[in-house]
């Protein structure tokens, strides 16, 4: 009988026996290598069972937009052709019609290339609403009392504050105005979808920074300029509404709003 430590200090079977545990070691490496890597391998249907732990993913904002179109059928025919890779959850005609075309659980392509409060992909956490509208036009009553009786519904399921209600051209200013300067806002954050302040309004605190401001109500701080005239659109209605004292009360508003959960 020998042990491994007698015979790692003889002759010629230590050389053997060298060689036997540096292979079993090497043997040994590999094998937990192989096991670690087949907890690392990717998972599929029967490969593990499903953790129950999930529900669905819930929607946190909800972005407005006009189809640019002249009817309720060519906008249709946009957001339903594959080619054209475009969609919305809800399109509403000008006679209140609303149609549903994807599950609001699921993600539209509406928004494009877009930013909002730090988010890059809108598209993940949002609902988009088309509204049948060529941009030039004010907003038909019967569309307006069906976009309110569906964002109540969306409200409802998702509890949104009301600074999660925007427009297309609020989430890429640089690409985007809809929905137009048509668009009733105030009526909407009457109803509590979105923010607003009716002037006068106070003014800002000394040495108040309007850019900043402009992020910190959602806007992208990579687009100073289009997050300024998508700001005075949506609040102001015009790009060259207000002097930039007013600019600065009105941001102060809305922030002071959105702060309180109005």
């Amino acid at each position: 009988m020998f042990s491994v430590g007698d015979d790692f200090q003889s002759g010629g079977r230590s050389h053997v026996l060298r060689s036997w545990w540096k292979a079993g070691r090497a043997l040994g490496l590999v094998l937990i290598l192989m096991l670690g890597l087949a907890g690392c391998a990717p998972t599929g249907p029967g490969l593990r069972p499903t953790s129950p732990n999930f529900d669905a993913r819930r929607p946190n904002l909800v972005v407005i937009h006009h189809t640019s179109d002249d009817t309720i059928d060519q906008a249709l025919r946009t957001l339903t052709t594959p080619a054209r890779k475009v969609s919305a959850h809800y399109l509403i005609g000008r006679d209140g019609e609303v149609v549903a075309l994807v599950d609001e659980r699921e993600r539209a392509w509406h928004a494009g290339l877009s930013w909002w409060g730090g988010m890059r992909d809108v598209n993940s956490l949002s609902i988009g609403i088309e509204l049948d509208n060529n941009g030039d036009e004010p907003f038909a009553e019967a569309q307006i009392v069906s976009l309110l009786e569906v964002l109540a519904g969306i409200q409802n399921r998702y509890h949104l504050p009301a600074a999660n209600f925007v427009g297309h051209g609020d989430v890429a200013p640089s690409r985007k105005v809809d929905p137009s300067v048509y668009f009733p806002w105030k009526r909407l954050a009457e109803n509590g979808f979105g923010l607003w302040c009716d002037p006068p309004w106070t003014p800002a605190p000394q040495g108040f920074d309007l850019a900043i401001a402009l992020v910190a109500l959602g806007y992208d701080p990579a687009q100073p300029d289009g997050a300024r005239r998508a700001f005075l659109r949506h609040f102001a209605g015009d790009a060259n509404a207000l002097s930039s004292d007013e600019e600065k009360a009105l941001a102060a508003c809305l922030l002071e709003r959105k702060m309180s959960g109005e």
